[in-house]
């Protein structure tokens, strides 16, 4: 190993300057350890022997591999762990800048209290940052974090809402890490326009919703019938849903804001077997004596026993025990949102459904049809929990008989005449269609007719 490199090197500069290993040695030892890295600092381990052994478990032994493949990644982890003792025994840091910064950022958010998505995505815009900007004095030079955020919007082009995560986790970074009070970005971003959001149809949520296994069924039937966003339907309790009056109690929304909005009637008519389910495995992590579920903020110091109380169960549980990612506890946690999301990808598919449908559309497919129903604006932004009604009134453009998207095509108004049917391609067929206008119509005349057809009241 090169013992001439700096405190910022990380084990990609030792490895290159190695001589004991050849270059496809070196090739075969970067990619293995490049995943074992991503795959260590997606769930926040520490580097060393145990989350090497837990990768080798989890991502190398999940499937077969080739004898010549299982013996190089071999020899590329106990390269790695020599590695680590040596920058142990010389004082060095182990750690890459990107890591350190996201660490850093991390422990800064915990102190202040802030949400663990929110120190995620501070994190990881800070990460990237170091990452491009290269070395410790660099990261710390506001001049060139706004040649970044200057990068981002003129050559990566990146959405409105992604410029100020951004924006937001770099101010974090020099606020409260690098502790400069006074720092001015002085970055003008790049609106870009609202886009218009995907709905479907009551015909294809029907459809969707039958190609779904049970437990992702009744967690979309919630989601559409409740209009909830993501978030807010994986942290559902069993104390939110109200089956008697019919309503959900979302605790902590966007914003950190609570709303009640409406339970379906009949999701509401098979919650009592579904609960029932839910309380027999309550019931056997109690005689397991498996922790209580985690809890909001600062709850788990004033009740700390609520979590194993039958209240406090979420209403759609793993099935198995995970680790969790603040306190390091193995307990029971919803189910992840991306076995939600896979599985409503897949139905969207098996039911034939030609859109990219996302498991936030079902929240804007049931905001749409509350609006084609009657239901008034404001009503309805208090369902969603928007802030500010000009959010909802973006569902105005999509509803049907309540924009443009609603006014009936000139072309309806012909109607269908056998003497002219709809010209068919054949497969060989190079040219051009040449179909006779309806009704007998001129080619010179037939646009001026469908003008004037239009203009009737």
């Amino acid at each position: 190993m090169n013992t001439e490199q700096t405190n910022i090197n990380t084990w990609r500069a030792d490895l290159q300057a190695s001589r004991d290993l050849t270059r496809s040695e070196k090739s075969g030892f970067e990619m293995i350890l490049g995943w074992y890295e991503k795959w260590r600092m997606t769930r926040g381990a520490i580097p060393g022997r145990e989350s090497a052994a837990l990768f080798w478990k989890a991502q190398v032994r999940a499937k077969p591999r080739e004898v010549w493949q299982l013996d190089q990644w071999a020899e590329a982890i106990r390269w790695y762990l020599q590695w680590l003792t040596f920058c142990e025994k010389n004082g060095r840091n182990a750690l890459s800048l990107e890591e350190r910064v996201r660490l850093a950022v991390d422990r800064a958010g915990g102190r202040r209290g802030l949400a663990l998505r929110t120190r995620q995505t501070y994190a990881g815009w800070a990460g990237r940052y170091a990452r491009w900007a290269g070395d410790e004095r660099t990261v710390m030079d506001p001049e060139r974090a706004r040649m970044w955020l200057s990068w981002l919007v003129t050559d990566q082009k990146v959405s409105y809402a992604t410029q100020k995560q951004a924006l937001n986790g770099l101010a974090f970074f020099f606020k409260d890490v690098c502790k400069k009070e006074d720092v001015d970005l002085q970055v003008k971003f790049r609106k870009t326009p609202k886009r218009v959001p995907v709905v479907l149809s009551i015909r294809e949520v029907a459809a969707v919703l039958s190609k779904l296994p049970p437990t992702c069924r009744l967690a979309a039937e919630i989601q559409y019938g409740a209009g909830l966003r993501l978030t807010e339907l994986l942290n559902l309790r069993i104390k939110d849903i109200d089956v008697e009056r019919r309503q959900v109690t979302i605790r902590a929304g966007k914003g950190d804001r609570d709303r009640v909005t409406v339970l379906p009637q009949s999701v509401a008519a098979r919650l009592g077997a579904w609960k029932l389910q839910l309380r027999e495995m309550h019931e056997a992590d109690r005689a397991a004596g498996f922790p209580g579920v985690a809890l909001p903020k600062a709850l788990a110091r004033k009740m700390p026993k609520a979590g194993e109380r039958w209240e406090w169960f979420w209403i759609f549980p793993a099935l198995n025990l995970s680790v969790d990612p603040e306190s390091g506890i193995r307990r029971r946690h919803h189910l992840h949102d991306e076995f939600y999301t896979r599985a409503l990808r897949e139905a969207v598919r098996a039911a034939g459904i030609e859109k990219r449908v996302k498991s936030h559309d079902l929240r804007h497919s049931f905001a749409t049809h509350l609006l084609e129903a009657g239901t008034d604006i404001r009503t309805l932004q208090e369902l969603l929990g928007h802030a500010d009604v000009k959010t909802t009134e973006i569902y105005t453009h999509v509803a049907q008989n309540l924009s443009a998207c609603g006014v009936r095509s000139p072309l309806d108004r012909i109607e269908g005449d056998e003497s002219h049917p709809f010209p068919t391609i054949s497969p060989a067929f190079t040219g051009t269609v040449s179909a006779s206008p309806p009704f007998g119509l001129t080619r010179q005349n037939f646009a001026s007719e469908a003008l004037q057809s239009s203009r009737i009241a």
